[in-house]
């Protein structure tokens, strides 16, 4: 169910907590990362794609620092709890 929902035929799930395994936002987050057949050459190499678009929103805050967290929370809308409540149920939907 998950996978056709986000337009893959498979996902990787990431989760980063902590900056040795690359987290670049100060919180502990996961990452849903849909996947098509033959969409990396090697299949690891979508953790080098994930660390790059670090790098670019890095460098399009102006934080090209090396190991200097992103502060994507000031550029970030707040959402409301009935937002969240309605993500949450619908990737809980999906994944039962």
């Amino acid at each position: 169910r998950l996978e056709p929902h986000f337009g893959g035929t498979s996902c990787t799930l990431a989760i980063q907590d902590g900056p040795q395994a690359g987290q670049t936002v100060p919180h502990v987050h996961v990452h849903v990362l849909p996947r098509r057949a033959g969409d990396f050459e090697q299949n690891d190499e979508v953790y080098d794609a994930m660390d790059d678009a670090s790098k670019g929103a890095a460098e399009a805050l102006g934080q090209e620092a090396a190991g200097k967290p992103l502060d994507l929370d000031q550029e970030r809308r707040p959402r409301t709890r009935e937002e969240m409540a309605a993500e949450a149920a619908e990737l809980r939907r999906l994944f039962s």
